[in-house]
């Protein structure tokens, strides 16, 4: 059986571009993949088509030879290659050339990866800062210690003694991978010698073992911005780890956490205070005195006859928001307390009081009349 014309294999037109011609063959390769179609038992050999094809017309010297002699180009007497010796070798570099196209962006190993690899950026750190309620509102500065890697002061980043500058990779020429052949495939590893990195030291330095970085704690300040609450986050450039052989630093990521408070809950911008009153106190109404965030006092009145569960606003006592943008308000909320070891004499002014009060208290009245209509309903 006469191969299929290798433009037809692809579904091409003859002067068809090179970015044509991979597009083309990246999707072919992807429809016809054995793993794909288990069902399909021509899957293989038409996908060893395509390859073939690709491979042909991806070469600017045997696609021009194609094009004018044909497949007899590549058969015994053309003086090129015979049909039996191109074989898997040539599948696993078309395959690997659309391979590196597709995959190549996303694992950072493009053609110039060598160059890229020689300086890593070092990575980002995150560091758990605690503050109470009272630096969040006001802002503060914080002195926070920072375990990370800094650049090596002997070899001055490079890792190699002296400063000396790293050397190629014998082992993968500097791409920092090497290519090992499985069947159809050719599989990319990292380079075992220099971890990826493309280049080795040779004489590596004595204090960061060729790295290029040590451990040490640094003190860092940190300036906490009013308005903060639990999961802002602080970014200091440039306080991460050192990088790799002299690679660029990483940032620091300092994330907020606010402490709870003994008097004052946080809702946002806004705090809430629970306040207890008196029996007599929320009955006849009065004034009284409440603590401020800002270690202030403010006087509120409490109107007569209030009962638990009653707010009142404090506007502007509240928190700053964060990066400007007005400050919130502080809500009081009334508790009402029933007096606890009575006096003789007390305890006769509350019973005296209790049969005086049938029509003071309009809620309990309003509850057990309901109740009374509940039961009666269902006796009928």
């Amino acid at each position: 059986m006469s191969k299929r014309d290798f433009y037809e294999v692809l579904g091409l037109q003859r002067g068809a571009s090179p970015e044509e011609i991979k597009k083309a063959y990246r999707q072919k390769a992807k429809a016809l993949h054995p793993d794909s179609n288990s069902d399909n038992p021509d899957a293989e050999s038409q996908f060893k088509e395509v390859n073939e094809a690709y491979d042909t017309l991806k070469d600017d010297q045997k696609r021009a030879a194609y094009d004018r002699f044909g497949h007899a180009a590549f058969e015994g007497g053309m003086g090129g290659m015979g049909a039996g010796a191109r074989g898997q070798g040539d599948f696993a570099s078309a395959f690997s050339d659309v391979f590196e196209d597709l995959f190549g962006d996303f694992m950072g190993q493009r053609g110039g990866a060598a160059g890229g690899r020689r300086a890593q950026r070092g990575s980002d750190l995150r560091y758990n800062l605690r503050v109470t309620l009272e630096e969040a509102f006001t802002g503060s500065q914080k002195t926070i210690n920072v375990p990370a890697s800094v650049a090596c002061s002997s070899c001055n980043g490079s890792g190699a003694e002296g400063g000396a500058e790293p050397v190629t990779c014998p082992t993968c020429s500097g791409m920092g991978k090497v290519r090992a052949q499985q069947g159809f495939f050719t599989v990319e590893r990292t380079c075992p010698t220099c971890s990826g990195m493309g280049q080795i030291v040779k004489n590596p330095c004595k204090a960061c073992g060729g790295a290029g970085r040590v451990e040490k704690e640094r003190a860092l300040s940190v300036n906490i911005p009013p308005g903060v609450e639990t999961g802002t986050r602080i970014r200091l450039a440039g306080e991460g780890e050192a990088g790799m052989r002299g690679g660029p630093t990483g940032d620091l990521y300092i994330f907020i956490e606010v402490r709870d408070h003994g008097l004052f809950q946080r809702d946002g911008v806004n705090l809430y205070c629970r306040v207890p009153v008196g029996m007599s106190a929320a009955a006849l109404g009065g004034d009284i005195e409440v603590p401020t965030i800002d270690g202030g006092r403010s006087r509120v009145k409490i109107p007569a006859g209030s009962q638990t569960g009653r707010q009142m606003r404090l506007r502007g006592k509240g928190m700053p928001a964060l990066r400007g943008g007005g400050v919130g308000d502080m809500m009081i909320e009334l508790a009402v307390e029933t007096p606890v070891n009575l006096t003789t004499r007390q305890r006769e002014l509350l019973r005296e009081f209790d049969e005086l009060s049938e029509d003071n208290n309009p809620e309990s009245s309003s509850f057990f009349s309901k109740v009374k209509g509940f039961w009666d309903s269902m006796k009928s």
